[in-house]
C-alpha cells in the first residue's frame, strides 16, 4: 500500500477496489451531513465500475489508527485560458467523530501537492453556502470564493430534454 502521508495516527493513501464499501459509507455520511441522504444513489458496484474500472475519478482515503476516517474524491478538468488541466475536488468528508484531528487539512494539503506535482493550473471545489464551518476552514487554508461565478446544472429530465431525446 502506497501512503502519500503518514503522520502519527493519520495516514492518507490512494483508494483501491477493496475500499469501495468504505467509500460508499463515507459518501452516505457526507449526504447525511448535507441533509440530503435521499439524493445519494451510489452503490458499491457503481463505485467499483466508475472509479476503478473506468477511472472517472480518484479517491484518497484518510485512515486514523488504521480505520477509515475520511475521504476526498477528485477528477481533472481543463482550463482553456491556462492551457492546463486542473484538479477538481468533488467531495471531501471527515467523519464527525474524527474532526479536529487535522484530517481535512491533511487531505487538502495532499491534494494540493498532487496538483503541484502534476502541473495543474488550478485546484478548485464547491461548497454549500450554508456550510459556514467549511467556508471558514477553506478560507483559513488560503482558498477564495469565486463570487463572480454561478454554477449551473442540468440533470434528469432536463438533461434528456436538452439532449433532444425526450
Amino acid at each position: 500500500m502506497e501512503y502519500l502521508l503518514q503522520k502519527g495516527s493519520l495516514s492518507i493513501r490512494r483508494a483501491v477496489r477493496s475500499d469501495a464499501p468504505a467509500i460508499a459509507d463515507l459518501i452516505m455520511g457526507l449526504a447525511i451531513y448535507e441533509h440530503m441522504p435521499e439524493c445519494c444513489h451510489a452503490t458499491v458496484p457503481m463505485l467499483e465500475e466508475s472509479i476503478f474500472d473506468r477511472g472517472e475519478a480518484k479517491v484518497l482515503i484518510a485512515e486514523y489508527d488504521g480505520e477509515p476516517a475520511g475521504f476526498s474524491l477528485y477528477f481533472y478538468n481543463y482550463s482553456t485560458w491556462l492551457a492546463k488541466k486542473g484538479l477538481y475536488l468533488e467531495d471531501l468528508f471527515v467523519k464527525p467523530e474524527m474532526r479536529g484531528k487535522g484530517i481535512g487539512k491533511s487531505l487538502l494539503q495532499t491534494l494540493a501537492r498532487i496538483a503541484v506535482e502534476e502541473d495543474c493550473g488550478r485546484f478548485e471545489w464547491s461548497c454549500l453556502d450554508w456550510n459556514e464551518p467549511s467556508i471558514r476552514f477553506y478560507k483559513s487554508m488560503g482558498a477564495v470564493p469565486m463570487e463572480d461565478w454561478t454554477m449551473y446544472r442540468v440533470t434528469g429530465d432536463a438533461l434528456t430534454k436538452l439532449a433532444g431525446q425526450e
